[in-house]
């Protein structure tokens, strides 16, 4: 298997007249790497492109060694935005369903949808119709879907937002063991205190990423890593 699943060089992307990547430089390999900053910063930008769903100005997107987007890919990138991205007049498992022969999930779909459900709880809910969930359902279902084809990378754009506590912990901790497979897991957020679940961060800001490294490397002698963030942005700014 290839260290670098995700390898992103000069990326330069605008949009609405705006150069929101201005030549970003990346690589990603397996495990849980964290996107982490202000939101406007580009995350979601950097994201679409990984996905291959964002035009781009310059630069080259590859992911498993073919150009992101491309036909190869289908099956081996799931991808959670942060909007559901499911229907809502189909229940969870017609949802689960349908996106599994699109897919072209092979073997028993039944035993696969059994098994998305479950990874992200609700399997007491598969015959209820989507529309009648909450806001944070609804966004499980949408990483059930991204979860169905058991893909090589999963690109998740903020996957905890608006879930409780112990949803929040066992969610990364289904992110691990989905790492734990050899999956690059790229997963952004803006919330500071979930940068100690990950196992690599980037901390990003105005399009560029000012760190890269494990936790321990980016906190160093700060207290936390939102303070480490604060210093970095305060040190760029001098």
């Amino acid at each position: 298997m290839m260290n670098n699943l995700i390898e992103i060089a000069d990326l330069r992307v605008v949009r609405g007249g705006r150069e929101v990547l201005p030549g970003l430089s990346l690589d990603v390999g397996p495990g849980v790497t964290g996107l982490l900053g202000p939101s406007g910063c580009g995350k979601s930008t950097l994201m679409r492109a990984v996905v291959g769903v964002q035009k781009i100005e310059a630069g080259t997107v590859e992911i498993l060694g073919q150009p992101a987007g491309s036909k190869p890919l289908r099956n081996r990138v799931g991808y959670l935005t942060q909007a559901a991205s499911v229907y809502d007049d189909l229940s969870v498992a017609e949802n689960l369903r349908f996106f599994a022969r699109v897919l072209g999930v092979p073997g028993s779909i039944d035993r696969v949808i059994e098994e998305a459900v479950t990874a992200v709880d609700l399997s007491d809910h598969g015959d209820q119709v989507v529309g009648s969930l909450s806001g944070g359902q609804r966004s499980r279902v949408s990483l059930a879907v991204a979860l169905l084809a058991e893909p090589d990378v999963l690109v998740l754009d903020e996957p905890t937002v608006g879930l409780d506590p112990v949803l929040r912990r066992d969610l990364w901790a289904l992110f691990h063991r989905i790492a734990d497979d050899g999956t690059a897991v790229l997963v952004s957020s803006h919330v500071m205190d979930e940068a100690e679940r990950c196992d690599r961060l980037l901390l990003m800001r105005g399009g560029q990423i000012i760190a890269n490294g494990t936790p321990a490397d980016i906190r160093g002698d700060s207290h936390d890593i939102e303070a480490a963030f604060l210093r970095l942005v305060e040190g760029r700014a001098a």
